[in-house]
């Protein structure tokens, strides 16, 4: 199994490394979601990814779970302020899927959305690289259903509403298309080192 180890983005500092603005949240993981939590099982969930792709592909849960397993292992930042340190996710690399479906040069952007409808924007060069996940283990355990469970777009580096919960898809596209926070006034990328909360951050 591929571990990657979690991204700084710039050198370590007092507090543990966080970010500005934000806390410590220790053994705590508040649940914070723009929806009612799915009754999503594994059986059911699949995942897509189409758009501006060579081969537009589809899997189910047994097939996502044939691809290579990876891990992350790092931190995790949210907008609303906490962070947690030293967790692990398991699942897959999204470059796995991607290899399979060979994005087109003219992609730039992604908007990945969930079984639910919540969607989220993000530069492609943020989903690639060994830095975004599909995740469906936390802590050596099937990821709870309301982290997110059975599976969730990981994308540790920006701030976690980026990381959309309940994962069916991702959209390639070759311009920024607003997801639900960024057409509620949230920055278009969302790095919490440069405290990138909302749109005019």
């Amino acid at each position: 199994m591929n571990v990657t180890r979690g991204f700084t983005g710039r050198p370590r500092v007092d507090n543990h490394g966080l970010p500005p603005g934000q806390y410590d949240a220790g053994d705590d993981w508040p649940v914070l979601s723009a929806e009612v939590t799915p009754d999503l099982a594994p059986a059911d969930w699949t995942f897509r990814i189409d758009g501006l792709v060579e081969a537009p592909r589809t899997w189910d849960w047994a097939q996502a779970h044939a691809l290579p397993a990876s891990a992350y292992e790092g931190d995790i930042h949210c907008v609303t302020s906490w962070s947690k340190f030293g967790v692990r996710f398991g699942g897959v690399s999204l470059d796995a899927f991607l290899e399979r479906v060979r994005p087109l040069p003219a992609a730039t952007h992604a908007v990945a959305y969930s079984h639910t409808g919540y969607t989220a924007s993000l530069p492609l060069a943020d989903l690639t690289g060994g830095r975004a996940w599909i995740a469906w283990e936390y802590d050596g355990r099937p990821l709870p259903a309301e982290h997110g469970g059975p599976a969730r777009l990981l994308v540790p580096h920006l701030y976690f509403w980026k990381s959309a919960k309940w994962i069916a898809g991702i959209h390639l596209l070759d311009h920024d298309e607003p997801g639900f926070w960024e057409r509620n006034g949230y920055h278009a990328r969302g790095n919490p080192w440069e405290e990138q909360r909302y749109s005019g951050d």
